[in-house]
C-alpha cells in the first residue's frame, strides 16, 4: 500500500454538503485503490482532522501520511488550523511522518468545473451580454481575497463576459448585495451569480438568498445563480495531484524536468493563445532574443502593442496544423484544453518542445520561475506548484548571501 491520504475539509452543518463531501472521498478513493484515503473535518463534523489522522497513522507500519487541504483558498485554516492539526497527531504519534500538500488554488482543472456550473445557469444568456457577479468565501488573510480578485480578473480576461464584479460572501467586502449593486450602478441588468465553493452548505444557501432578495428589490433586472463546483472529477483529480506532489518519495527526486539554458537569438517561437499568460511569457522569450509569432484570435491589449510596434507576429486566427512549421519553441497558452492538445500534438510530431499552461505534464517543458539578477539569471523548475516555486526563488534572491555572491567579482578559471 502507498502513502496514506487524509482529505482536509472544512465541515458544515448542511446535511447534503457533509454527505456531498463523503461521497466525494468515495470518489477519490476508487480513483487510488492502492491507497487507503481518510477525511477529517476543521470543524462541525467528525471526525476531526488530529483524531483522522492519528486513526491512520496507527495502523500503518511505516506511520506517514499526505494531508490535502480541501480548500480553493489560503486563508486562515490552510495557513494557521490545519498545521495545527498536524503537529497536534504528531504530538500523540511522534514518530509519525505526516506531509502537508498546497491547497487547490485555481488549477485549470477547476476553472474549467466552475464554467460548467456557469453554463449551466446561463441557459439561453450570451456571456458578451451578461455580468457575472464572482462571489469569494472572504478571509481575514489579505492574500486569500487577493487571489480571488485575481480569478475574478482571469474569468474576466478570457470568459468574454460584459463585466466581472467579485465580491465576498462574508468577513471582508464588497459583500454579494454591493457587488450587485456596482453591476447594476454599472447599467448590467443581466447578472450571473457565481458562488465560488466546493460543496453545499451554508454558503451556498446565503448565496441563493442574497441573490433572490437582491433580485426582489430590483425587478428590471434579471438574476441567475450558478450552482457550487461540486462532487465532481475535475475536483478529484486536482486533490490526487496535490497528494501526489506532496509525496516525500517525489519531493526527495526534484522536479521531473531536465534544467537546461535555451539560446533563443534570432530563432522562431510560437506562442498560441493571447491571454494573460501569454502576456507574462512574450516579453521574456522576447528579452532573450526570439523571433515571437503569436497565433489567436484576440490578445490582450499588451500583446496588441508589441504586435502593433512589430516586436511580434500576430496571427490573428484560430490555430491551424502547419502553425509550428520552423518553430524552435512553443507555448499552448490557450483556455481551450482540446486546442491545446492539439497544440502539444503538433510540437511532439516535430521534436520541438512545447510548454502546455493548462495541464503541465501534458506538454514537453515547463517554464521556470525566474528572476534577472545583475548579470545572472536565477530560475527554479519545480514540480506544478508555481505558488511554490516563486516563493522558492524570492528566498534565494533575497538572500544575503546570494547578495553578496553577486556583487563579488569572481575571476575566470
Amino acid at each position: 500500500m502507498s502513502t496514506p491520504l487524509i482529505i482536509a475539509a472544512h465541515g458544515t452543518r448542511d446535511a447534503d454538503g457533509e454527505q456531498t463531501c463523503r461521497r466525494f472521498v468515495e470518489r477519490v478513493a476508487r480513483a487510488l485503490p492502492d491507497v487507503k484515503v481518510g477525511l477529517g473535518f476543521v470543524e462541525l463534523n467528525q471526525p476531526g482532522i488530529p483524531q483522522a489522522l492519528t486513526d491512520i497513522v496507527d495502523g500503518e507500519a511505516e506511520r506517514r501520511a499526505v494531508v490535502v487541504p480541501l480548500m480553493l483558498g489560503t486563508g486562515a485554516h490552510v495557513r494557521r488550523d490545519i498545521p495545527g492539526f498536524i503537529a497536534e497527531a504528531l504530538e500523540e504519534v511522534p514518530t509519525a511522518r505526516i506531509d502537508y500538500a498546497a491547497h487547490l488554488g485555481a488549477d485549470p482543472r477547476l476553472v474549467d468545473a466552475v464554467n460548467q456550473r456557469i453554463d449551466a445557469a446561463m441557459g439561453d444568456w450570451q456571456r458578451d451580454e451578461t455580468c457575472l457577479v464572482f462571489v469569494g468565501r472572504g478571509a481575514v488573510v489579505a492574500d486569500a481575497n487577493a487571489d480571488h480578485v485575481r480569478l475574478a480578473r482571469m474569468h474576466f480576461e478570457a470568459g468574454g463576459w460584459a463585466d466581472v464584479q467579485e465580491c465576498f460572501i462574508q468577513v471582508t467586502r464588497p459583500s454579494l448585495p454591493e457587488g450587485l449593486d456596482r453591476a447594476y450602478a454599472a447599467g448590467h441588468r443581466q447578472l450571473l451569480v457565481m458562488g465560488h465553493w466546493i460543496f453545499p452548505g451554508r454558503l451556498r444557501t446565503w448565496t441563493f438568498e442574497q441573490a433572490e432578495a437582491w433580485a426582489a428589490a430590483h425587478p428590471d433586472a434579471r438574476v441567475r445563480v450558478a450552482e457550487v463546483i461540486g462532487d465532481c472529477d475535475e475536483l478529484a483529480e486536482v486533490v490526487i495531484d496535490r497528494y501526489r506532489e506532496a509525496m516525500p518519495e517525489a519531493a526527495a527526486e526534484g522536479s521531473p524536468a531536465y534544467v537546461a539554458g535555451l539560446l533563443l537569438t534570432g530563432r522562431r517561437v510560437v506562442v498560441v493563445g493571447g491571454g494573460v499568460v501569454s502576456t507574462r511569457r512574450v516579453p521574456k522569450l522576447l528579452a532573450a532574443g526570439a523571433r515571437v509569432t503569436l497565433v489567436s484570435p484576440t490578445a490582450t491589449g499588451a500583446l496588441a502593442a508589441l504586435a502593433a510596434a512589430g516586436d511580434i507576429a500576430w496571427e490573428r486566427r484560430e490555430f491551424a496544423e502547419g502553425d509550428l512549421e520552423g518553430a524552435w519553441y512553443v507555448l499552448a497558452d490557450t483556455d481551450d484544453p482540446g486546442v491545446n492538445a492539439r497544440v502539444v500534438a503538433e510540437a511532439e510530431r516535430r521534436h520541438t518542445f512545447c510548454v502546455r499552461a493548462d495541464d503541465a505534464v501534458q506538454g514537453t517543458a515547463y517554464t521556470a520561475a525566474s528572476r534577472g539578477v545583475g548579470h545572472l539569471t536565477v530560475a527554479v523548475v519545480g514540480d506544478r506548484n508555481p505558488r511554490r516555486s516563486r516563493h522558492v526563488l524570492e528566498a534565494i534572491v533575497g538572500s544575503e548571501d546570494v547578495r553578496q555572491a553577486i556583487a563579488e567579482p569572481v575571476g575566470r578559471s
